[in-house]
């Protein structure tokens, strides 16, 4: 039994491709997930690797998605939990899977849904990490914003703890979606969904300062579509902005263990909430399709309260 990453996808990569019969079914279904639903390219993507995980490892045992039932799934959730995958992996995998098969089904194109009575694996309600309000001070004014690249960096980050965007709807902004005459921004979230989120005045200042100098600067004369850019006017991406925090969480004195681009999202959240604001508005805000997943922070307000009585209070 190997529970090693590193393991895991040397384990991976020895097993043999998926038939062509699979892959045409995974991208079939891709298609119609996106026509449908209009899933985001990220999830997409994540879909591909899942099924075609399933595929390469029936492969080997000389069957196909087409036949698989309840049974074969169990088994392969079982093989990934020996091989040391976490829950929170297979509880992803199996979305994926109750995706694929429940189209499958809908469409008449098998008999029944093998996830239909699979039970997803139990996970841990983890607390979003959310930093203290001195430490998001500390985190924002760290860099030096002199340089092109470090008036962008100081920009992105106001602009993500001022409006709460996940990663990828702030890297994929366009600069098309700034509305600087009504200090907002046009977001394009998970769905395909828009929404209007108001970026304040600290934000804006710095938004500002880098439309005028920074952004032509790092565009050099060339044409591009995306707010912010890295080199040759190529739209920044994930991986880089997470490296400008981790950087700047060094600088700030701050362990970058504790800070992540998504850590700031929840920052935000939390400290809105902290200063009154309801859940509805957090909703729209963050861009959640369900108050419940807005309400865990509700959860993260109250371990403070928690916390603040411990320190605090002559009898706790």
């Amino acid at each position: 039994m190997s529970s090693r990453p590193a393991d895991r996808r040397a384990r991976a990569r020895d097993l043999p491709p998926a038939t062509e019969a699979d892959q045409r079914a995974i991208t079939a279904f891709l298609d119609r997930a996106w026509a449908e639903s209009g899933l985001s390219r990220l999830t997409l993507d994540s879909y591909r690797r899942d099924l075609e995980g399933l595929a390469r490892w029936l492969v080997a045992r000389g069957r196909g998605l087409g036949g698989v039932d309840r049974q074969v799934l169990f088994d392969y959730l079982a093989d990934r939990t020996a091989q040391g995958y976490a829950a929170r992996s297979n509880a992803r995998l199996l979305s994926a899977l109750r995706a694929y098969f429940g189209q499958q089904a809908r469409l008449g194109l098998r008999e029944d849904d093998p996830t239909a009575r699979l039970d997803p694996p139990k996970l841990r309600r983890s607390l979003p990490k959310a930093l203290s309000e001195s430490e998001v001070e500390a985190l924002i004014q760290a860099p030096p914003a002199e340089t092109p690249a470090g008036l962008r960096d100081r920009a992105m980050v106001e602009l993500m703890y001022a409006t709460g965007l996940r990663v990828s709807e702030l890297v994929n902004l366009p600069a098309a979606a700034v509305n600087l005459r009504q200090g907002v921004l046009r977001v394009t979230g998970k769905g395909n969904k828009d929404r209007l989120v108001p970026m304040g005045e600290e934000a804006q200042h710095w938004l500002e300062r880098y439309l005028a100098g920074a952004r032509p600067a790092l565009a050099g004369g060339r044409a591009a579509a995306a707010l912010f850019l890295g080199r040759e006017a190529a739209p920044l991406s994930r991986q880089q902005f997470w490296n400008v925090v981790k950087k700047r969480a060094l600088v700030a004195g701050i362990d970058p263990a504790r800070v992540s681009p998504h850590g700031l999202r929840h920052s935000f959240a939390t400290h809105l909430l902290n200063h009154g604001a309801d859940l509805r508005t957090l909703q729209m805000l963050l861009g959640h399709s369900s108050l419940s997943t807005t309400q865990i922070y509700t959860l993260v307000a109250r371990e403070g309260l928690k916390r603040l009585h411990q320190q605090h209070h002559p009898r706790a």
